[in-house]
């Protein structure tokens, strides 16, 4: 038999429960509910390449809207010579918190009594795919919005077809880069210094860059690129890596950041590019495990006189959302422009 086949829709009677990734009825068996919070995640999942970095916080059950971030204080130098047989005074670790407010998400898909009826596929395991695939893009995107409104960031200089900086001044806002402004090595290797000037702590032995396929095309011709199996284990490589320079990883991910139009401040007929660098630390998110994120599906007839002839099911999800930058410093924004910025659309 099938394995999808047990799965049967007229055997769902749902209801919403807030703590749980799907809603919960005696007439939905454990496995079920486990397989369809699992389609969902595991769609949601690849998506979400701008959480992975960030410090993770669970949504707590009946804890309100308010979530807490933590970050700690570096220890001073500690510069005095110990005296022989003399315990020193110690340090006291130094913890700041900071607070941000969830924001509820989700959204829908109705099945017909035809659909269900007539459909050789299982109608409800491939819209709770379509579902997770729609969650896991809006909730990077909620993050990504977050983390392109650091304080700090980088114009990239122009540069001719040999990657040599041309003699135009280096740019000083957006409107300022033209179709020349790519990123280069020169580039990641200055960000990497600035990171390092500030102690800015590694991910994984070196800092992250999250940066548009287009982007990455001109990057990734320098002669001094690195495939990421040269440099890690295939375990160990990010969700969406691509390689290697200076010290920093690249994740490449058609959800970075575009910007286009006058009203963006971009450059007539050229789309920006916004490549965020992240060291640890730099920001923090909420888990889409245990409540974070639910599957909601309610069968056909479970709306009463709303649905009166029993002609609609549904397969939904909701998330309870937030990111919130935690170390400035820890976290640059580098715009370029790129040999396809003609062509980008804003995202």
């Amino acid at each position: 038999m099938n394995k999808y086949t047990i799965l049967n829709i007229k055997s769902m009677q749902l209801f919403a429960d807030i703590n749980t990734n799907v809603t919960t009825d005696p007439g939905l068996s454990v496995e079920n509910k486990t397989f369809y919070d699992m389609a969902l995640i595991r769609e949601a999942a690849p998506n979400l390449v701008h959480d992975q970095f960030g410090q993770k916080r669970p949504i707590p059950k009946n804890g309100g809207k308010r979530i807490e971030f933590r970050k700690y204080a570096s220890l001073p130098k500690a510069m005095s010579p110990l005296t022989e047989g003399v315990t020193p005074d110690g340090k006291k670790l130094s913890a700041s918190k900071i607070e941000a407010e969830v924001s509820q998400y989700g959204d829908y898909v109705a099945l017909s009594d035809v659909l269900d009826l007539t459909a050789i596929d299982n109608n409800v395991l491939e819209a709770t795919r379509a579902c997770g695939n729609q969650a896991g893009l809006t909730l990077d995107t909620i993050t990504r919005n977050v983390l392109q409104s650091g304080t700090n960031v980088y114009y990239c200089p122009e540069v001719d077809a040999d990657y040599k900086r041309t003699a135009k001044p280096q740019p000083t806002d957006r409107t300022e880069l033209t179709a020349g402004c790519k990123l280069t090595v020169t580039v990641v290797k200055r960000i990497a210094a600035l990171l390092k000037a500030a102690n800015a702590p590694k991910i994984g032995g070196s800092y992250v860059c999250i940066l548009h396929p287009y982007a990455a095309y001109d990057l990734t011709s320098d002669p001094k690129w690195e495939e990421p199996h040269k440099y890690c284990k295939p375990e160990e490589i990010f969700e969406g890596e691509i390689g290697r320079i200076a010290g920093v990883r690249f994740v490449e991910t058609s959800e970075a950041a575009i910007y286009t139009g006058e009203e963006n401040d971009c450059p007539e007929g050229l789309a920006v590019f916004g490549c965020l660098f992240l060291a640890d630390g730099a920001y923090g998110v909420t888990e889409i495990q245990g409540g974070g994120l639910q599957t909601i599906i309610k069968q056909l007839g479970s709306a009463g006189t709303a649905d009166p002839l029993n002609q609609r099911s549904t397969v939904g999800w909701k998330a309870m959302k937030t990111a919130e930058i935690l170390m400035e410093p820890y976290l640059f924004r580098v715009e370029c422009c790129s040999e396809f910025s003609a062509d980008a659309e804003a995202n």
